[in-house]
């Protein structure tokens, strides 16, 4: 594949272009009732599942994030095809910057391959969590692979917001649908971040970049609903910080699964009441 001809990217090129994809992604798409026909067919699902993309806070910020992937693809020398290619079998973007950054500073493949391994062990209880809101008595394991592998921080958290407004039964098919659309909007971004080869000033590349963690944390925050969920965000930002001071290596697991378990007994306590 020949190489696509560098453009330097600008703050103003990229602002229109973030603009006009905020434009396009965050149209309002509210779904069909649960009992509505509409939910009749999982071509239809699919189909709903698709345009909930357009929904989602979350779309112009994958965006912007895969347009850096695509950028930093083409500055360490991969192919458009192999950035692509990445983005569909990977499909999770830090998963993707260590690929990169591992394979172009010269690491073997089987020592990429157990970084990106190790990273990807983090969506294990994503996907614990979203495989029973789709499940039904005649689901075979089968039907969840493709669900299974969509499944990554965006995703799990539009599940949760989204899937108990989809009837059980199509649940599946509306989450292939807004999967594909997902990773649809990455693979544009690639290409136009590729394309575009990014040169951005250090302090506008390093906002981006905080772009995405930032509307993880308000999109969690947006879908609290029980004092549970609260109380565990809370605390693991309260946490953070003191556990920061511990120099472990491993601050954020520390605080998140401490917040959590103390959030799961508070909620256990209250049960008993």
């Amino acid at each position: 594949m020949a190489d696509l001809p560098a453009v330097r990217l600008t703050r103003v090129a990229l602002t229109s272009v973030m603009r006009a994809t905020t434009h396009i992604f965050r149209l309002p798409v509210p779904l069909p009732a649960l009992d509505s026909p509409k939910w009749q067919s999982p071509v239809r699902a699919f189909a709903w599942g698709l345009r909930s993309v357009a929904s989602t806070v979350l779309t112009p910020v994958l965006f912007a994030t895969y347009l850096g992937i695509g950028a930093l693809a083409h500055d360490t020398h991969f192919s458009l095809g192999w950035v692509l290619a990445s983005t569909a079998l990977i499909w999770a973007g830090p998963a993707q910057i260590i690929l990169i950054s591992t394979v172009g500073s010269g690491a073997t493949v089987l020592q990429a391959a157990v970084a990106v391994t190790v990273s990807a062990i983090r969506l294990f209880p994503m996907v614990v969590s979203v495989l029973p809101m789709m499940r039904t008595p005649k689901t075979k394991r089968r039907h969840l692979v493709l669900a299974t592998h969509f499944i990554a921080v965006t995703l799990w958290v539009e599940c949760f917001r989204l899937l108990p407004q989809v009837p059980r039964e199509r649940r599946i098919a509306f989450t292939h649908g807004l999967g594909v659309g997902l990773v649809s909007v990455c693979l544009v971004a690639n290409t136009i971040g590729y394309s575009l080869a990014a040169n951005l000033p250090q302090l506008f590349a390093a906002a981006i970049l905080l772009l995405t963690p930032l509307a993880f944390l308000l999109s969690t925050a947006r879908n609290c609903r029980q004092l549970a969920d609260i109380l565990a965000l809370v605390l693991g930002l309260a946490l953070f910080p003191l556990v920061t001071m511990l120099h472990t290596g491993v601050d954020i697991l520390i605080s998140g699964v401490s917040a959590g378990t103390i959030a799961y007994g508070v909620h256990r306590w209250r049960e008993r009441e």
